[in-house]
């Protein structure tokens, strides 16, 4: 919505809340009647529809809240400084009441109606700004500041999304990321794939809608580099017999690149497989990892090792091996793997990495873990160092800009947030369509 636009909708919206006193100031009788109900049926009408939108569905009903929100704010500020004039010029009197009391109801209406529309499409705004907003709602000062706040974040997310669907349209027939083998895209450890929440983000949608053809590793969770590969060794094999494709294009993040390597060295996937990326892989393994489980009791590690074990087993997973899991990311455990899994010939080799620029940068746990790697690893994403990132022919570093990063979770899209300078959808689609232009 233009700013002129938005700003008429500001005053006919204040005229409108106010109704009450203009009407009994400058009219009398039927006129004042029906000019109550006139305002009121446009605070309604405004409520439903307070400015168009370029995009449908989720995005245009949360730009619509944002309009709908800072017409509020506006009229709502200048509520407040009339009411006070009144108070102490003391010309407060009867119709200055019932006006206060009609244009409450009308701006709480405004008010509950874009919350809502905000609160039930925004996906930037989180978790964290709508538990702030709900526990500042009713304290000045700090109130406006949130909205601020959440009103920004809605905007950037409309404008970023706009231009996201527009891309999409533009190239809708090239099919950039139809490659000639299909994607298995393997998760890391601690992780599932389930349907629900997507490992991957908002990333797999991205692909398929550039003509990508999406399957997952749907390993477990925990358990050893050689467990993990076999799974994903019979996966691949589903996988090809199903498409009859011959190959597939692998990427892999974290301890996944780790068993996606094994399968294809160790299991003899390595006919089925035409290129594996890996993305952050702890290939040289984490020397903090080594530290922790060096210091650490046995009682300790066992016992958290049989709690994981056991709730793991209620969310789906067959035999989880905690300790074993761990014990694959260290330094000297993947120094071992190092020497027994050679690339395969015919097979083409990448990775990508990032890196967090301050503890700030990652949302818990890793901005607990970023300072303990960087003082055993040197410079990392919150769990793994760069330089263990790195393998194959091709290194595709992601650079951070500001002083944020991008984490071992953004690099996945894990908290499906708009990093500023860094679109991870479009960061993947570009990684898929070279190898499209590969010929794989």
């Amino acid at each position: 919505m233009g700013i002129l636009s938005l700003l008429i909708k500001m005053v006919l919206a204040f005229c409108a809340v106010n109704i009450y006193a203009l009407s009994m100031v400058y009219l009398n009788g039927a006129m004042a009647v029906l000019a109550i109900i006139i305002g009121i049926f446009f605070v309604f009408a405004l409520c439903a529809f307070p400015c168009r939108s370029k995009e449908g569905g989720r995005l245009g009903r949360m730009h619509r809240g944002s309009c709908l929100m800072k017409i509020f704010l506006a009229d709502a500020t200048a509520e407040i400084i009339g009411a006070v004039y009144f108070a102490v010029s003391g010309k407060w009197g009867i119709t200055v009441t019932v006006n206060c009391i009609i244009a409450v109801i009308l701006l709480a209406l405004m008010f509950i109606t874009a919350a809502v529309r905000i609160y039930t499409s925004s996906v930037q705004i989180g978790i964290k700004w709508r538990v702030l907003g709900v526990i500042f709602a009713f304290i000045p000062v700090i109130n406006a500041a949130v909205l601020f706040k959440i009103l920004r974040l809605t905007d950037n997310e409309y404008r970023t999304e706009c231009d996201k669907l527009a891309l999409d349209r533009s190239r809708e027939q090239e099919r950039v990321c139809a490659t000639k083998y299909p994607i298995l895209m393997v998760h890391g450890v601690f992780f599932r794939d389930v349907k629900a929440l997507n490992y991957w983000g908002r990333i797999p949608q991205e692909l398929e809608k550039n003509g990508a053809k999406i399957y997952y590793g749907c390993q477990q969770s925990a358990d050893s580099v050689a467990g993990c590969a076999a799974e994903l060794k019979a996966k691949i094999d589903e996988i090809v017999e199903r498409e009859k494709c011959g190959k597939v294009n692998i990427i892999a993040h974290s301890k996944g690149g780790l068993d996606s390597r094994y399968a294809i060295s160790m299991l003899g996937a390595g006919d089925r497989v035409a290129s594996l990326t890996t993305v952050n892989t702890p290939h040289r393994g984490c020397q903090f990892a080594d530290y922790l489980l060096n210091k650490v009791p046995e009682s300790f590690k066992n016992g958290l090792a049989d709690k994981y074990n056991a709730a793991l087993k209620k969310l789906g997973d067959t035999k989880p091996d905690f300790m074993a899991a761990v014990t694959d990311l260290t330094a000297s455990a993947c120094e071992e793997m190092n020497k027994l899994c050679e690339d395969v010939q015919g097979v083409y080799y990448q990775s990508v990495g990032s890196r967090s620029v301050s503890a700030m940068g990652g949302r818990f746990p890793l901005n607990l873990s970023y300072h303990f790697v960087k003082y055993f690893d040197g410079p990392n994403d919150g769990l793994v160092s760069v330089e263990s990132m790195k393998w194959g022919e091709r290194f595709i570093f992601a650079e951070p800009k500001g002083k944020r990063g991008i984490t071992h979770g953004d690099i996945i899209d894990l908290n499906r947030e708009n990093i500023k300078d860094f679109d991870v959808r479009e960061f993947y689609v570009k990684l898929v369509s070279q190898l499209k232009e590969k010929g794989i």
